[in-house]
């Protein structure tokens, strides 16, 4: 069979599996049972699938991920997320846009510990919304913040997706998580930019308010009671990780056994909070577990059948340069994140992109962070932007679409910004993992 029958075989069986409703960690299952059938010699090629991917679950590389969503768990459903919420908005005083300013300061470092993008812009959007929108904003200044701090979660560690891909991918899984630490903070600097810009055009869009002042001892209380010590943690992720004073997964144990600690210092454990925290991470990790036994198994029999070889010497036969090749997939990348969310695109595109970055001769952490600016773009890409959807169903009755439309582009501009700086000078991503002691 040729490489482009081979190919269209096995993704046809997964779309067919998906339009049947199936999930997409089953499809994938599904493909690779009828793939190790067709390619791989009847029974003996299932229990080489088998045996494949459940040596793939075995990896210590995968022991970040529930510990990383159980950290967002815990600090959300302790009561520590909205501590840090309040401490901010009492920090920020009477700062025009003050709000919109609050939703990117507190909605980053929600993010970094949620590791969900449409669950960020869920949860952004019920809080501070209606509040904003009380207050007199203008719904592009509180929309288009909100749609913008959602897609940090998935650059900034600690990012169960930047583990999940760099696992995928087959790559230093501690320098994609400290590879999108500065590309994470540029992008987040260039939301501020962007508000104070829209509040200097218009004033208007972000009235002023009366705020009762905050005498400076009590704001340097909720600095160190609220904000630093959930930084800390953060901070401390990064650096053990940096320092080789840790690996990925024992970081990973660090920050939440750090959170467990500091919900119990603040009186906000209890054994219902700690039971609800286990299960959202353990129902999230069982869901990721079964992509990558689906995934790695996949990778495999497009290797075995040559359909990925043969792909990548089809592109390269076009003879495009490196950027025009990288334009392309970025393009595609964008296009699925309208329709598909991150896991699935992940698991279609990660077997054919990154050996095709690699023969192009790309930095693969490098790609890797590129990859996840796109598909945090391509879910605020209108017209269907997965988080453009998630919004209209928390935003206030009566937000029409074309108004979630416009308030998202301006911060999309900020995040094609940051791949053209990643571009241009690569050791924004480069730098911090060339620093790494391990």
């Amino acid at each position: 069979m040729a490489w482009f029958e081979a190919l269209a075989f096995l993704l046809s069986v997964v779309l067919v599996l998906m339009l049947l409703g199936a999930p997409v960690a089953f499809a994938f299952i599904g493909a690779n049972l009828v793939g190790a059938w067709v390619f791989m010699g009847g029974d003996s090629g299932l229990t080489q699938v088998l045996n494949n991917g459940f040596g793939a679950l075995s990896s210590f590389g995968l022991v970040p991920i529930p510990l990383f969503l159980l950290m967002g768990e815990l600090f959300f459903r302790t009561g520590l997320g909205m501590r840090m919420f309040n401490a901010i908005d009492q920090l920020m005083g009477r700062v025009p846009g003050r709000l919109s300013y609050v939703t990117v300061v507190g909605g980053t470092a929600f993010s970094t510990l949620s590791g969900s993008s449409m669950g960020s812009t869920a949860l952004l959007g019920s809080l501070l919304v209606p509040e904003m929108e009380r207050r007199g904003y203008k719904r592009y200044m509180s929309i288009g913040p909100i749609l913008g701090t959602g897609g940090l979660a998935i650059i900034i560690p600690p990012s169960a997706i930047a583990v999940l891909l760099a696992t995928l991918a087959k790559i230093d899984i501690g320098d994609v998580l400290i590879g999108g630490i500065l590309p994470g903070l540029i992008l987040a600097g260039f939301y501020v930019v962007t508000i104070w810009l829209k509040t200097k055009w218009n004033p208007d869009a972000a009235p002023a308010y009366d705020v009762e002042p905050v005498p400076w001892a009590l704001k340097l209380k909720f600095l160190a009671r609220d904000i630093l010590p959930m930084l800390s943690i953060i901070i401390m992720i990064v650096v053990m990780m940096l320092t080789g004073f840790a690996t990925p997964s024992e970081s990973a144990a660090f920050g939440a056994l750090g959170v467990l600690v500091l919900a119990a210092c603040f009186k906000g454990l209890s054994i219902e909070t700690f039971k609800l925290s286990v299960i959202g991470a353990l129902k999230v990790t069982l869901m990721a577990y079964l992509i990558v036994f689906g995934s790695a198994t996949f990778s495999q029999l497009l290797a075995f059948s040559g359909a990925s070889s043969g792909l990548i010497q089809w592109a390269i036969g076009f003879d495009l340069s490196p950027m025009l090749m990288l334009l392309a997939m970025f393009l595609v990348l964008l296009a699925l994140g309208t329709f598909m969310e991150a896991i699935s695109i992940m698991m279609i595109t990660v077997p054919f992109f990154f050996p095709l970055a690699e023969s192009l001769g790309f930095d693969l952490i490098w790609f890797a962070i590129i990859t996840l600016v796109a598909l945090e773009v391509g879910f605020s890409t209108p017209p269907l932007g997965l988080n453009l959807f998630v919004m209209k169903g928390v935003a206030p009755p009566g937000t029409t679409m074309k108004e979630i439309y416009l308030a998202s582009i301006p911060y999309i501009i900020c995040s094609l910004v940051l791949v053209g700086l990643m571009v241009l000078f690569p050791s924004i991503v480069t730098w911090l993992p060339s620093l790494s002691f391990e």
